[in-house]
């Protein structure tokens, strides 16, 4: 059985719906807004993350009405009651952001049911929470230099790093990112568009980071007849993030990957996302976790999910604070352990 049998039956009681908006700046320079729902039952209450990125998506939502799923389920009868359910008073921007809502009510479900049936989701799937490795997922600024990176291994120099290259990188930033020997993913970010992130795929740009770091994954590089030759030989370190929204989607890849990404709410339902997961095991495929800037629950939920299918990966779910512009050191070290008594989709 994969994990989402084990979970589909699950019964979970809702009694009430409601919502939670929360706003923070973050180390990136923009602001956050994502919305948690909040699903209780039985005396207890359930919750997931939105992790929308248009802020009038979350504003769109003010004045209306939560969503009807009160009632007894179990998982797998309220996912298929939610393919009916228009989860947007207005159609988002990105289509992406109907998963996004979609993944926020379902992990609420089952996080609720799961509190409901006073277990944690690794004893439901019989599987024991391991420590997990995280990567600080940072910027470098608008004139590239590798000080933020330095700065953060000079309070604590067992730091690993995800980094976005960009055709800005000066050669010495290379250089000295190197011999840090901490920069363990590279996102190149080759496959978005229409986003304030887009990176266009460039041969010299791809050439420099694939050579710079030979022993680091290099996620979502674009294929073009320029890029295709430097890309193919490297397949087993390349990973892929933004087209993966399921198993479908890794099999229509230009390469067979060795590495992928899971971002859970990009998956939009709890069965994909565990069906992936499978996939990516029965193939061969090393896994890591991504994250959203979460504000709440998400962020622990996404930690939780790593420490039970890859925690030794280069996971980008390290806590908030990293991302926080008003947070200082010391800061949480890696590993992150989890706790041995908790309940739910806590950490």
């Amino acid at each position: 059985m994969n994990a989402y049998e084990r979970i589909a039956d699950l019964p979970v009681t809702i009694e009430s719906v409601d919502r939670r908006r929360y706003t923070a700046d973050t180390t990136s320079g923009f602001e956050r807004t994502t919305t948690e729902y909040r699903l209780s039952g039985d005396g207890v209450v359930g919750r997931g993350e939105d992790v929308t990125y248009a802020t009038e998506a979350h504003d769109a939502l003010a004045g209306t009405d939560p969503i009807d799923i009160v009632g007894e389920w179990t998982m797998e009868g309220l996912s298929a009651a939610l393919d009916d359910v228009d989860l947007f008073p207005a159609p988002p921007e990105q289509a992406a952001s109907r998963n996004y809502r979609r993944f926020a009510v379902e992990s609420a479900a089952l996080d609720l049911g799961l509190r409901q049936a006073d277990e944690s989701l690794g004893e439901m799937l019989g599987i024991e929470p391991e420590p997990v490795r995280f990567v600080v997922s940072t910027r470098l600024g608008d004139t590239p230099t590798a000080d933020p990176v330095t700065d953060l291994l000079a309070a604590d120099d067992d730091l690993e790093f995800k980094l976005d290259p960009t055709p800005e990188w000066p050669e010495g930033t290379f250089v000295t990112l190197r011999e840090t020997g901490a920069v363990r993913v590279l996102d190149l970010k080759g496959w978005y568009e229409g986003t304030d992130v887009d990176v266009e795929a460039d041969a010299e740009l791809y050439r420099d980071t694939l050579a710079a770091f030979p022993n680091a994954v290099v996620e979502d590089a674009a294929f073009t007849p320029a890029t295709r030759p430097l890309l193919e030989p490297q397949a087993d370190r390349l990973s892929f993030d933004y087209p993966i929204d399921g198993a479908d989607a890794i099999e229509s890849l230009p390469v067979e990957p060795g590495w992928c990404n899971i971002k859970p709410s990009r998956f939009g339902t709890l069965e994909s996302l565990f069906e992936t997961i499978a996939y990516c095991r029965a193939a061969g495929i090393e896994m890591y976790g991504g994250g959203q800037f979460e504000l709440a629950s998400g962020r622990t939920a996404i930690q939780t999910l790593a420490a039970l299918f890859y925690p030794d990966g280069p996971n980008d779910v390290a806590p908030r604070a990293f991302n926080d512009p008003d947070a200082s050191p010391p800061y949480p070290k890696s590993p992150l352990r989890p706790d041995g008594d908790v309940v739910g989709l806590e950490f």
